[in-house]
């Protein structure tokens, strides 16, 4: 600890779960179908209906499944690629491959051409199974150049029928051995990184690595309330991303309800499958607070939102100052009538916790959450740690923080303020590229994470920015653009931003549209439907729109770093125009190469691509 007690260099939880040399992931499948077979463990969808699916019924999918790929030559440690949105079928599917002996290798179901021969050439994967007849194609054009791949499966063909079908003489016992030859040293998953930049990297967890995560996650403070047979959890993130497969995995080993929907449909699923915890990105939660505001203000009840908004974050707030007084309590329930039951029916109506990774959950918005009856426990980690490394918890949680070192996890601020970590969650190094290896694990055996970051007294971890995102300005002011970038990101008209200014006089900002909400702001000013927000950049209400979000996020800085100027660019962000990762992350490197003409306007032609921040002269 820092001198006075202010902060803390350092911060350890003991582990509550130690892995032993035999733990395997698919050890839970085979408990729960021994301890609780008719339970419903699974929900899935067939013919737009949620249809129960008990542990017996998935274990036996996943025996007949990994039945198939031993029987079509998959030997222990083959690597098995599966390409898919979330869906039932990615689910036994990973625990299939596992339970034969194979390594899964998770494949964005967006990737391009060139990415997936990428991860199948370098992981030498003998087989994909691959969702759809286009990802099938894709993956035939390249097979002349990966000589290892042997097999090709399709899920919405005959695929699983054809594996089934092919492991149909491999007995129970064989495929038992098999499962149980593989032990918490062996490898279970290589996961490729999205990645900002470069090529994607092959991060090796062992299946120790992940029943360790597991398991101490799911024995942290509050959480066995959360995960357990009496609960259900709707994921709906790509499961090709490690936290999402830690939800998967943490609803297995806890017997919690699980049904599994692509991100597209989850508006309609949530009310559907009714979940009591969900697990999401910050953009997804801006979008509901901005779809709830807005639908509010187009139905003439924008001030009772409003009201219900500040009342929703004072009594937050209150939660961590000794409680909210009287008034503020009667005030609370007469908005909860009104507005925030309608929220959480949105959700469900179930849904009492939620999580919030991947990226900054603006402080604000986790509080009016959280006055909404949603409590959103914000946690951090990355592929490389399994991935959770700290998580706030029904019990410990301090909004605007991380949360805690899982049990289990060091965390370490270095000199630079690089966030650090140490623990049971840490990768075995990066497949076939040592030397990318050493340059993340250093010879103390601390993994550099690349973020930047502060623990207070209590040991919450605040995440500051990333060291290669770290702004200095010309006048040698370090500004981090996270804070700015996420509070621009709350404003309903923003769908993505980027803020520069390295080398560079002052901070300024890219602002990128959501085509949905503008699209709504277009109609109501009466503007052409074919008008972009570029082409209404210098429109005195569209000006005071995003002069707001401005505004706003300078709140959160000081002048030195605040926004100057900003240019409306023309389009959105996608996965597919290649300024978005499929975690929704900006790629940096990509954005200020395709807008190198705005951002020099920002700076030399002041005027023409830009538009002044007033209020800050």
């Amino acid at each position: 600890m820092s001198p006075g007690g202010a902060a803390m260099h350092e911060f350890s939880v003991p582990a509550r779960y130690v892995v032993k040399p035999t733990d395997n992931v698919t050890d839970d499948v085979a408990a729960n179908e021994r301890r609780r077979p008719d339970s419903v463990g699974l929900r899935r969808i067939l013919n737009g209906t949620w249809v129960p699916v008990t542990w017996r019924e998935f274990a036996g999918q996943v025996r007949d499944l990994a039945a198939g790929f031993i029987a079509a030559g998959v030997q222990p440690g083959d690597r098995v690629a599966l390409m898919s949105r979330t869906r039932y079928e990615w689910t036994v599917l990973d625990y299939a491959i596992l339970a034969a002996g194979g390594v899964v290798v998770p494949v964005y179901p967006t990737s391009s051409r060139d990415q997936l021969e990428w991860i199948l050439g370098d992981s030498g994967a003998v087989a994909i199974v691959a969702e759809t007849s286009e990802h099938a194609r894709m993956v035939a054009a390249a097979q002349a150049r990966l000589p290892a791949l042997r097999h090709v499966w399709v899920i919405d063909g005959d695929g699983l029928a054809d594996l089934t079908a092919g492991g149909a003489l491999e007995t129970p016992e064989h495929v038992a051995e098999r499962r149980r030859s593989r032990g918490a040293g062996d490898l279970a998953e290589i996961v490729y990184t999205s990645g900002t930049t470069g090529r994607p990297k092959g991060c090796m967890l062992t299946h120790g690595n992940i029943v360790a995560n597991v398991r101490n996650c799911m024995l942290n403070d509050g959480f066995p309330e959360v995960f357990n047979e009496q609960q259900s959890t709707l994921l709906f993130l790509p499961l090709s991303h490690s936290y999402a497969q830690l939800i998967q995995y943490s609803a297995v080993h806890t017997g919690t309800v699980l049904g599994l929907a692509d991100m597209a449909d989850a508006v309609t699923q949530l009310p559907a499958f009714r979940p009591t915890a969900v697990l999401s990105v910050p953009r997804v939660w801006q979008k509901v607070y901005q779809s709830a505001r807005h639908t509010a203000a187009t139905e003439g009840h924008g001030k009772v939102f409003a009201a219900a908004d500040a009342v929703a974050v004072a009594y937050s707030r209150a939660l961590d100052a000794g409680g909210p007084g009287v008034v503020l309590r009667l005030r609370y329930a007469l908005f909860d009538r009104l507005v925030y039951r309608k929220l959480r029916a949105a959700l469900g109506g179930d849904v009492r916790y939620a999580w919030s990774a991947a990226a900054p959950l603006d402080t604000r918005l986790a509080h009016f959450l959280r006055g909404c009856g949603i409590n959103v426990l914000e946690g951090y980690g990355l592929t490389e740690t399994s991935p959770a490394t700290n998580s706030n918890t029904p019990v410990t949680q301090k909004i605007g923080t991380v949360g805690r070192p899982i049990p289990g996890c060091t965390i370490r601020i270095a000199p630079d303020s690089e966030v650090l970590v140490k623990g049971h969650m840490v990768f075995q190094g990066y497949w076939a590229n040592e030397a990318a290896t050493k340059e993340m694990i250093d010879e103390e055996g601390w993994l550099h994470t690349g973020d930047l970051g502060a623990l207070d007294q209590d040991g919450f971890l605040t995440i500051t920015g990333r060291k290669k995102d770290l702004i200095i300005t010309a006048a040698g002011k370090n500004v981090a653009p996270a804070v700015l970038e996420e509070r621009l990101r709350n404003h309903w008209l923003v769908g993505e931003c980027l803020v520069v200014g390295d080398g560079k006089p002052y901070v300024a900002a890219l602002i990128a549209e959501d085509p949905e909400t503008f699209a709504q702001w277009r109609a109501e000013h009466g503007k052409p439907e074919t008008a972009t927000m570029a082409d209404l950049a210098d429109d005195p209400a569209l000006r005071a729109e995003i002069q707001a979000a401005v505004d706003y996020a300078n709140q959160a800085v000081s002048r030195a770093e605040a926004i100057k100027k900003f240019a409306i660019v023309s389009g959105e962000f996608t996965e597919a125009g290649g300024q978005l990762t499929p975690t929704f992350k900006v790629r940096r490197g990509v954005v200020t190469r395709q807008y190198a003409a705005q951002i020099a306007a920002l700076y030399d032609e002041p005027g023409q691509a830009s538009v002044a921040a007033e209020g800050l002269r």
